[in-house]
């Protein structure tokens, strides 16, 4: 069936302008003020955590108080939670290993996979951790908390302790660590900036599932007794607090304007030479079925 000058179109499809991609060569110069930058955060973290350490009448006595509050407004004891986890000696195991080698590596792996595969979701999430992790260390400081472990007549013990692996030492000779700040559990706040950010950045049905991470920290945070209930909602709360005053990302470049180059990601437009030959954007490739007239028949 031939097709004629005087066909008509019954069927266009164009395709979509494609996002450009930068290589990663090009984003390493980027790398080293991204890796100086957090590791400062991570510095002045612990040397917040240290000054803050030694501060122990205080930190019972708030115990006592975020205890009586949590039965006050009938949350669950954290009690209860470590009961369930003992009847298994795997689980208790489990729980104190994932305690003490998920936390810093798990954030580590985030981290690295968003600076290479989501830019621009990188840089967002980033921000609010920053933010959350400098506001956690103000409530280490203003709020030592010694954790259910220490609670004298809560009935919980040192998991890590019985069952291994150990975590830490004597609260009074152990000073690389505070163990007295418990307020808020990081653990959990950062397990839940790590689902966020993979929800944001992906468009998997299944990408819900990422939930399950911060679900199950709080639950071993709690069960080893090393952090109450309210720790956690805190520690999330920290988050929700520094998504609300940062910018979302920035995720779709505009579209290129004829003859005025081109853009790159993420967001910065590239001169192109005006002897380029480049000065009209083509069309993009269409595909069309067309219904013979009644010249192309003959």
């Amino acid at each position: 069936m031939g097709l004629g000058n005087g066909s008509t179109s019954v069927l266009t499809a164009k395709r979509p302008f494609p996002r450009p991609r930068v290589p990663l060569p090009t984003r390493l110069p980027q790398l080293l003020p991204e890796l100086l930058l957090l590791f400062a955060v991570d510095s002045i973290y612990k040397y917040g955590r240290k000054v803050a350490n030694g501060q122990t009448d205080a930190a019972y006595r708030h115990a006592d108080n975020v205890w009586s509050f949590e039965r006050a407004v009938h949350l669950p004891s954290e009690h209860s939670v470590q009961q369930l986890m003992l009847h298994s000696e795997t689980v208790i195991h489990t729980a104190n290993y994932l305690y003490a080698t998920v936390h810093f590596p798990a954030m580590a792996i985030f981290l690295g996979w968003m600076f290479v595969k989501k830019r621009a979701h990188y840089l967002w999430i980033r921000r609010a951790i920053v933010i959350q992790t400098m506001l956690a260390l103000i409530g280490h400081l203003f709020f030592p908390l010694a954790p259910p472990r220490m609670l004298h007549g809560a009935g919980m013990i040192d998991t890590a302790s019985v069952y291994g692996p150990a975590v830490y030492g004597k609260p009074d000779g152990d000073s690389m660590s505070n163990q007295f700040a418990a307020m808020p559990s990081l653990h959990v706040g950062w397990a839940l900036a790590i689902a966020v950010g993979l929800i944001a950045a992906y468009r998997s049905r299944w990408r819900w599932l990422w939930l399950l991470h911060p679900l199950i920290t709080m639950l071993i945070v709690v069960g080893t007794a090393n952090h109450y209930w309210l720790d956690c909602i805190v520690g999330s709360a920290l988050l929700g607090l520094a998504l609300a005053i940062i910018p979302g990302p920035v995720t779709d470049p505009p579209a290129p304007l004829p003859g005025r180059g081109h853009w790159a990601w993420p967001l910065k437009r590239v001169p192109v030479p005006a002897d380029a030959g480049l000065g009209t954007v083509p069309e993009p490739a269409t595909r069309s079925t067309a219904v013979p007239t009644e010249r192309s028949r003959n």
